[in-house]
């Protein structure tokens, strides 16, 4: 069972009309997103997240009930609203984002349910919002110190967004300290060059891999890396006939990865196919949480493996 755990928030996804803005509400936050994507893959898998007692609070606890997850806990904060991430989107579907989180409720996750996620996970995925808040990283310095006493792994997507800090450097210094105690490691092509040196990618991911992670890296339509136990291996990217928003393709990546790991996979490619596969599933609409099914993802990772 896969369990992540930290923000969940509504993607506010933003036009001009006729000059002035007009937003379309998402369901967002990229744990959230990851656990979302795991359940249509069949996964055993569940959140826990915190919104507040709001009417955005109140859309996405309805989301997250839709779900079905196999272990889900929202917790409703009555002193600190949901928080919001504003998006843009360009021409080409990337992405700028415009956090809306000053005491929001994403950070203050229930230290209670520790012992439970800890029990029922084989795999906890840890989101990187909530870190830039002293609370938040109590909950994971915890959660982490009893998941690895309980023999579970730690996952953890870097998932830097510059909008929460005051800095480059206050991010690097903050999130080092996850990136070593996870089990499984994920980067963008961007943010490897924040955390390792390295003449190379494949250097770099050496690096921080050791002998005991595994580290993936996305890498848009050039595909993905994973290295591990000092191996690099890679896989394309999927054929997408139109890109309408990047929103997510990283989360959607992450959950086809950790699906087939929490299945006990062992081919690398095999991990690398699956999250190519769900990542382009992901572009090729609009929000980051699409409409697709375990059965698409299949046929995709199929072509890939041709």
């Amino acid at each position: 069972m896969v369990i992540c755990v930290g923000e969940i928030l509504a993607d506010m996804t933003g036009r001009t009309c006729h000059g002035h803005m007009e937003f379309a509400c998402f369901a967002g936050g990229a744990p959230f997103n990851v656990a979302c994507c795991l359940k249509k893959l069949g996964t055993v898998s569940g959140f826990c997240g915190s919104v507040g007692q709001d009417a955005i609070g109140n859309f996405l606890a309805d989301v997250a009930q839709k779900q079905q997850f196999d272990y889900v806990y929202l917790q409703r904060e009555k002193e600190r609203n949901t928080t919001l991430a504003f998006v843009e989107v360009d021409g080409a579907g990337e992405r700028t984002f415009s956090f809306y989180r000053k005491n929001t409720a994403d950070a203050y996750l229930p230290q209670a349910e520790i012992g439970r996620i800890v029990r029922l996970a084989d795999i906890v995925h840890i989101g990187s919002l909530p870190l830039s808040s002293e609370h938040g990283r109590a909950f994971a310095d915890e959660l982490i110190a009893r998941a690895h006493a309980c023999g579970k792994k730690v996952s953890f997507d870097v998932n830097y967004r510059s909008d929460i800090f005051s800095g480059e450097k206050e991010a690097v210094g903050l999130y080092r300290k996850y990136i070593e105690a996870a089990d499984i490691v994920k980067f963008s092509e961007e943010e490897l060059p924040m955390f390792a040196e390295g003449a190379s990618q494949e250097e770099r991911l050496c690096k921080i891999a050791g002998t005991q992670k595994t580290v993936l890296l996305t890498l848009g339509s050039r595909g993905s890396m994973l290295c591990a136990a000092g191996n690099i291996h890679r896989a394309p990217a999927a054929a997408v006939q139109r890109i309408e928003d990047t929103n997510g393709a990283g989360d959607a990546f992450m959950a086809g990865a950790l699906s087939s790991m929490d299945g006990a996979q062992t081919d690398p490619n095999a991990v690398l196919r699956l999250g190519n596969a769900c990542g382009a599933l992901a572009v090729s609409q609009k929000g980051a949480y699409p409409e697709w099914s375990k059965e698409d993802a299949a046929a995709l990772v199929k072509e890939l493996g041709v």
